[in-house]
């Protein structure tokens, strides 16, 4: 059924506790519960559920945790654990009274981001944006001028090697032949361990020959397998037959080979190389952010598979902030890596490698460009991004742009810090909400 409506009993509750005698309604995240458009969100996934079966969990509840769970950088259980124990929060998604008990299962935030998609996603991040507007922290005209970046947005996978693949893979056939009820003429579970744990030591040992010797043991034992389960079975799982396309590409790409798989459980997962020194290959998709070039407010996040040049995904990006924002870009500073991006309807500006005789404004533009890059490094380190533990492409899309909405909610939370608020206007006598996040 449609989720269910947040509703406020005017009678109280003898036996609870009301949340308005719990927190202070000028702390930061109790003003802004009141600045958001909370009907917005029913507006938008009410289509995605259906009339029948039980009533679906508020929709404020679900995009209140996300909000949380990005903004300070946790779990699915530990947004949810904190939920208990935090009135702030419990306001903060819509409850009236001080609640005890887990709200829901953790495992439910999954399948509600599954229902919501992509575009669910970039609407939690349009009201960040709005909210912004709306307060006079962020201005349309602002939303004009941007600075581009491409990151690496990496996956929650292990380092790939040739045996571990082999292994991993084998193992996956060996479990899914067996929930079919297919009898396997030998499954190399014993064996399999322990040539995997010999390649290890040898290649810790740096004995290499011995070492390939046995990755091919461990190829071999995966060509058996599949060959094994191809002749037994005529009319294949969806499942198994994935399976096997994927087993087949893993025993036939080389050392040069393009599409490569550096994951069984997530096949889609690039190699990147971006040129640094610390880490040289990621493994994961590349993220493109748009910002805005002054105030710092992140406009746009989008994932791309397949690791496109960037410049082929400027088009893509500046699209998807037009459309969060509903404001054109009318000029988007970028790198060299944008070069040839094929856009006339938008001032594309490159910061060259030398600086040139450019004008005065143009080379602050170029300066203002750099603010990006540590905007992607918070993103990273306090928003989830540098790791993504969600499954799948979908997983890397909604990723990305819920971790966008951590960092504009962060953002929006510092506006509504008193203490700050009331230092700086005593101090230094001007509107400390209004200079901070407009002039910056």
């Amino acid at each position: 059924m449609k989720p269910q409506k947040v509703k406020r009993n005017p009678q109280l509750d003898l036996f609870k506790i009301e949340l308005n005698r719990i927190i202070d309604p000028n702390h930061a995240l109790a003003k802004l519960t009141r600045q958001i458009n909370w009907s917005a969100f029913d507006e938008q996934f009410e289509s995605q559920f259906s009339d029948e079966g039980r009533p679906a969990i508020a929709t404020r509840l679900m995009v209140s945790l996300h909000y949380l769970k990005y903004t300070h950088d946790l779990s699915d259980e530990e947004t949810v654990a904190r939920w208990v124990e935090n009135p702030y929060w419990q306001n903060f998604s819509g409850r009236q009274y001080f609640e005890h008990k887990l709200p829901i299962d953790p495992s439910s935030m999954t399948r509600w981001r599954k229902r919501i998609g992509i575009e669910g996603a970039e609407e939690l991040l349009s009201q960040t944006i709005e909210t912004a507007v709306k307060q006079e922290y962020l201005k349309r005209a602002q939303c004009q001028n941007v600075s581009v970046d491409t990151t690496v947005q990496t996956k929650a996978v292990r380092f790939p090697t040739d045996a571990r693949l082999y292994d991993r893979m084998r193992e996956t056939l060996v479990k899914t032949a067996k929930a079919e009820k297919i009898e396997l003429r030998q499954s190399y579970t014993r064996v399999g361990k322990q040539v995997l744990r010999r390649q290890q030591n040898y290649g810790h040992a740096k004995q290499m020959r011995r070492a390939k010797k046995e990755t091919k043991k461990l190829k071999t034992y995966l060509g058996r397998v599949t060959r094994d389960v191809e002749r037994k079975t005529d009319n294949p799982s969806q499942n198994l037959k994935e399976q096997l396309v994927l087993a087949k590409r893993l025993l036939e790409q080389k050392r040069n080979s393009k599409n490569k798989i550096y994951s069984v459980h997530e096949p889609h997962v690039e190699c990147i190389a971006k040129g640094k020194v610390h880490q040289r290959y990621e493994f994961g998709c590349k993220v493109g952010f748009v910002v805005t070039a002054k105030g710092n407010w992140i406009l746009g996040a989008k994932a791309f598979q397949g690791n496109p040049y960037d410049g082929h995904t400027l088009k893509d990006s500046l699209e998807q902030t037009e459309k969060l924002t509903r404001t054109k870009v009318k000029q988007a500073t970028c790198d060299q890596g944008y070069r040839g991006h094929g856009i006339k309807d938008t001032r594309i500006l490159i910061v060259p490698r030398r600086k040139n005789k450019a004008s005065r404004a143009i080379r602050r533009w170029w300066k203002r460009r750099n603010a990006i890059e540590p905007i992607i490094g918070h993103n990273k380190s306090d928003h989830r991004l540098n790791r993504n533990q969600l499954a799948g492409e979908q997983g890397d899309q909604l990723n990305a742009v819920f971790s966008a909405c951590g960092f504009n909610f962060k953002k929006l939370l510092r506006a509504f810090w008193p203490w700050f608020r009331n230092v700086f206007n005593n101090i230094y006598g001007f509107n400390f909400q209004r200079t901070l996040f407009l002039k910056t």
